[in-house]
């Protein structure tokens, strides 16, 4: 006989209202026009604006407008958006990928313009000191544990440890596939498209940002690239974290299916 306890069915009823709760978010609407805008980055794309070690990006056209990572520098946050005539105060929802300052960076100057964000933060953030401070703007704020939805189509992978570092990345429930936004990949990018694919049983459109093989061995990114290949992942934009000798046999493996990313390249999905 199996006997169930009461915190193990404490358990069941909160894996089945978190099931519930993605199931509820459903894909972005067909009738959304979705625009992912790179905000902050290392590499430069669009003339006028400023690049530097880090990543942010702005993804509009869903339900709520979502700021995932603040970069490093707050007035490179603000002169980017600024300059792409972005308003702040429009964000509905910040999304911070890990506790790393190049991705924190431009939060708290986001929350001197607009209190009424919710900030979404991975379970076992270590900065005890940037939360007590978001506190004190009085913005909701959301610990994020298991996968979760963001608004209608946009959606946390939950926190992923690896290197020491805990992390969630984006996920964008579309339907063409999905597409994955990492801001530095730390429990491997592999491993970040795989609990994607299992959580919605569907092909990866598309997935960029950083992917942390700054110092990977070519052995090491071949690895990866096979992966990306048996995952079915149909393009890539790698960035930030990723490596100039990632980026090129990323670029070689994918042809035309690599997209250039770096400050102020927006990509739209219809």
């Amino acid at each position: 006989m199996i006997r169930i306890t009461s915190v193990s069915l404490r358990i069941l009823l909160i894996l089945a209202i978190s099931i519930l709760h993605l199931g509820s978010g459903k894909e972005v609407s067909a009738r959304s026009r979705l625009l992912l805008t790179v905000l902050y980055d290392n590499y430069p794309y669009k003339k006028g604006l400023i690049a530097r070690n880090g990543f942010s990006c702005i993804i509009r056209g869903s339900e709520k407008t979502v700021l995932f990572d603040t970069g490093g520098e707050a007035d490179v946050l603000l002169y980017n958006l600024k300059m792409l005539n972005l308003n702040p105060k429009e964000i509905d929802s910040i999304v911070i990928s890990h506790d790393h300052g190049d991705h924190t960076g431009g939060l708290l100057s986001i929350l001197e313009l607009n209190k009424k964000v919710t900030v979404f933060i991975p379970d076992g953030f270590s900065d005890h000191s940037l939360t007590q401070k978001i506190s004190a703007y009085r913005a909701k704020t959301v610990i994020v544990k298991q996968p979760t939805l963001i608004c209608r189509g946009v959606f946390s992978t939950g926190s992923m440890q690896g290197q020491g570092v805990y992390e969630q990345s984006l996920i964008l429930n579309t339907k063409h596939g999905l597409i994955l936004i990492s801001g530095c990949a730390h429990p491997g990018i592999s491993n970040i498209i795989e609990k994607s694919i299992s959580i919605f049983k569907k092909r990866t459109l598309f997935v960029f940002g950083g992917f942390h093989l700054k110092s990977a061995s070519d052995d090491r990114i071949n690895e990866v690239l096979r992966k990306f290949v048996s995952y079915g992942v149909r393009a890539v934009g790698g960035s930030h974290c990723t490596g100039a000798r990632a980026l090129q046999l990323f670029k070689a493996t994918y042809g035309k299916n690599y997209k250039q990313m770096g400050v102020g390249k927006t990509v739209t999905l219809r």
